[in-house]
């Protein structure tokens, strides 16, 4: 696939200025022929006329056929291309009749004037701004104006100096293509002021070259001497044509680069509108002084004093009037300035996010769904603070902001000039890319993690913070909600994957989507229906044989997918929120559990039970008062019960440091999970009021052979550590006599593993209590 940069060589080079070079060629070619001839055959000075017609068909064919723009856009384009066709008419019918008149005639007025009234209903099809029914009346008063003023100002001035001998005919025809002329000049005018037109302004005044070549033709062919009236006959067609290939070509230009007004830019200034208006607002006004001083004129020639007075009083009342509207218009653009200035800041505090000043969601979306909705190439990249919540709730809030402020900053410096960064709420960041290639969008991926990677300065603080960031490619028919939702999707696969990184959206995501969030809800009735079940994977003194405790496992018989393995539901439920209610049924079905067994053992029941806990469960406000209700109702006391954590639990916040401190302090045990595969595990033992160290299963595999010095000398210092430090060290994962041996010999006191016993039903793991030791020497 081509690059935008390509993409947009090709628009200017492949037809666009070809046009434009054509039509100028004519006219250079009319001018060389007007200085050079000396015959009275004039036919082929008028054959630049139709050539150049046909260049400014082509040149606008070409723009109302581009299907990345808006339907509206192009139904414009095309319906100038047919404008053009009726020209080439008109420019043919004159280079017909060019020996026999280079006057107006209906032959050749007839096709202008259509072609102008077209032209004219063709900004009819534009979504312009103002298209309320008073806006609509206002226009076609003004219109009426114009068009009565320049009626009489050719009836009685212009054609007043034709020739004598000039036909009634050419006369009309004069008169119809400089009233038409005049009307063009003063609607395509208008359309030009309007602020964020569809249609490039600058397009649109090049194009109102068209109707004012018109009105000069009219004037000097049927009043001009012969010199200049050869000139204008031939020269016209050329010029006209030369109008619409260069506004065809300013749109091209437009199109192929960021739009002046589209996303990431600055509206228009009140003010520019404003001076844009005014001109085109005063010719209506111009047409009705014109009309009142011709009014005065004629009176003055053909009637007698008492009605000339009255005459010319009444003119000057509505001259008057007129200059008391014009006033009126002054003050009331005045004030509606202030009202846009007001509106336009508005607007911009709607749109952008007050803490970064990038663009908000509704900005985002709305950029979003507008370049979708013309067919614009359109990627999404959708970023993630990793662990921002972790620095929010370490450093404080103030902290967190300058953090994002800071991000912004970045995403703004590293994105082109057509993209659009944003913030989405929180520590969730976009960029609108206007490409659809693969290549590009990977590129601008990698260079937003690169800026994000390096260390941030916040105060006197240098911190290291990472993103997660989601690609998602625009396809055919996508609304704006998919293409977010795509993005979502590949950016917490990006998460899944480590974090750090990016991952650009592929359709079987959404498929892994679907099956999570369906699993999610058979997990939600799962939990209703009673399809859960414990196993409890025992814990042994491998010094003595004697069961020492045992570990809560939660199992989930499906009753049409039979066993669902715990790998695949314990992550559906952290993502959904299910962790929870599911961590709350384990909870209190392990400590009933453990009462029961007291019951029937006594003394020779466990002493404590081991419950694994989910950081989402860790932050919830009222997970202490939980936990201090159900050992209320099982009737057991707070050391009966061990709860087990991961490193990544401990170092989540400090919401979750003061939950783990009360806990501790409410005499519940802490054990440190997988103990030895996280990168602070030293560091925590300082900060972390633990009781138990669960070395990992990763260190006692391959420790019976020695041959793994590393796995040997970890498994050493944790228990060493565990001794000095006073707590109890666990090792996992025991599966052979050898590795049993190696870690008595080490010290540990204590191990699990399927070599002395797999996870068991409550009644058989109550069995090993009533039972003697078992042998593990």
């Amino acid at each position: 696939m081509s690059s935008p940069v390509v993409r947009a060589a090709g628009i200017r080079l492949g037809g666009g200025l070809g046009p434009v070079v054509l039509a100028v060629a004519c006219v250079a070619y009319v001018s060389v022929w007007l200085v050079a001839h000396d015959s009275d055959n004039l036919v082929p000075g008028y054959l630049g006329a139709p050539v150049a017609m046909a260049a400014s068909f082509f040149a606008c064919r070409r723009i109302g056929s581009q299907i990345r723009i808006s339907r509206p856009v192009r139904g414009f384009w095309r319906q100038i291309s047919h404008a053009s066709i009726l020209l080439i008419f008109a420019s043919c019918a004159g280079a017909v009749l060019a020996n026999d008149d280079v006057g107006m005639s209906m032959y050749t007025a007839v096709p202008n004037v259509v072609g102008i009234f077209w032209g004219m209903f063709a900004l009819g099809r534009l979504p312009l701004s103002d298209k309320t029914p008073l806006a609509r009346l206002r226009i076609l008063l003004d219109a009426v104006t114009v068009a009565v003023a320049g009626t009489l100002i050719f009836w009685y001035v212009v054609l007043s100096f034709a020739p004598a001998g000039t036909g009634m005919s050419a006369r009309v025809a004069a008169g119809m293509v400089g009233v038409a002329g005049l009307l063009g000049l003063v609607i395509i005018g208008k359309a030009a002021a309007v602020p964020g037109a569809p249609v490039d302004s600058l397009a649109l005044r090049l194009l109102a070259i068209a109707p004012m070549v018109a009105v000069v033709m009219a004037v000097v062919l049927i009043a001009g001497p012969p010199g200049p009236r050869l000139a204008l006959a031939v020269l016209g067609g050329p010029l006209v044509a030369v109008a619409f290939t260069t506004s065809a070509y300013r749109q091209r230009i437009t199109l192929a680069a960021p739009a002046p007004h589209g996303p990431g830019s600055a509206p228009p200034a009140a003010g520019t509108a404003r001076s844009r208006r005014t001109l085109w607002d005063l010719l209506p006004f111009l047409a009705v002084t014109t009309t009142a001083g011709l009014v005065i004129t004629v009176s003055a020639r053909n009637m007698a004093g008492r009605e000339r007075a009255v005459i010319i009083g009444g003119v000057l009342i509505v001259v008057c009037v007129v200059a008391r509207q014009l006033l009126g218009l002054r003050e009331n653009k005045r004030l509606l300035a202030g009202i846009r200035t007001q509106q336009t800041e508005l607007e911009r505090l709607a749109m952008t996010d007050p803490l970064t000043g990038l663009a908000n969601r509704t900005r985002f979306a709305g950029a979003l769904a507008e370049r979708l909705g013309a067919h614009r190439p359109v990627t999404v990249l959708l970023i993630d603070i990793d662990d921002f919540k972790t620095i929010n709730d370490t450093m404080g809030p103030a902290f967190g902001d300058q953090l994002l402020y800071q991000v912004a900053q970045r995403l703004r410096q590293s994105s082109a000039a057509h993209d659009l960064p944003a913030r989405l709420g929180g520590d969730e960041f976009a960029v609108l890319l206007d490409a659809d290639d693969v290549p590009i969008a990977e590129e601008a991926a990698g260079r937003v993690l690169q800026a994000l990677a390096e260390p941030f300065r916040v105060g006197e603080d240098h911190l290291l913070a990472h993103a997660s960031l989601g690609v998602a490619i625009a396809g055919p028919g996508d609304s704006a909600d998919e293409v977010l939702r795509n993005a979502d999707i590949a950016m917490y696969q990006a998460k899944a994957g480590g974090k750090a990184a990016w991952v650009r959206f592929e359709p079987r995501m959404r498929q892994d989507v679907v099956n999570h969030a369906r699993l999610g809800s058979e997990l939600h009735n799962a939990i209703i229906r009673d399809e859960l079940y414990l196993l409890y994977q025992p814990v042994f003194d491998i010094g003595t044989g004697r069961l020492h405790g045992a570990e809560a496992l939660v199992r989930w018989k499906h009753p049409a997918r039979g066993f669902v393995s715990p790998g695949d539901f314990i992550p559906v439920a952290e993502r959904s929120g299910l962790i929870v209610p599911l961590g709350s049924w384990v909870l209190r079905e392990a400590c009933a559990q453990l009462a029961r067994w007291q019951a029937a053992h006594g003394d020779g029941a466990i002493k404590a039970i081991n419950v694994n806990v989910a950081v989402r469960q860790l932050r919830e406000p009222g997970f202490v008062d939980e936990v201090a209700a159900v050992l209320s109702e099982t009737g057991l006391l707070p050391d009966n019960l061990v709860i087990e954590i991961t490193e990544s639990s401990v170092a989540d916040g400090r919401q979750v440091r003061e939950t783990l401190t009360a806990l501790h302090e409410m005499g519940v045990r802490l054990a440190l999970d997988d103990f030895g595969t996280g990168q602070s595990s030293l560091s925590l033992l300082r900060a972390f009021p633990v009781d138990v160290l669960k070395l990992d299963k990763s260190f006692v595999d391959g420790i019976a052979d020695g041959e793994d010095r590393g796995r040997l000398a970890v498994a050493a210092a944790v228990a060493q550590l565990a001794e000095y430090l006073q707590l109890s060290a666990v090792a996992e994962g025991i599966e052979s006599a050898a590795q049993l041996d190696r870690l008595r010999d080490m010290g540990y006191r204590l191990g699990q593993g399927f070599f002395m016993a797999k996870p068991l039903p409550a009644e058989e793991a109550g069995n090993l209590m009533a039972a003697n030791p078992i042998p593990v020497v």
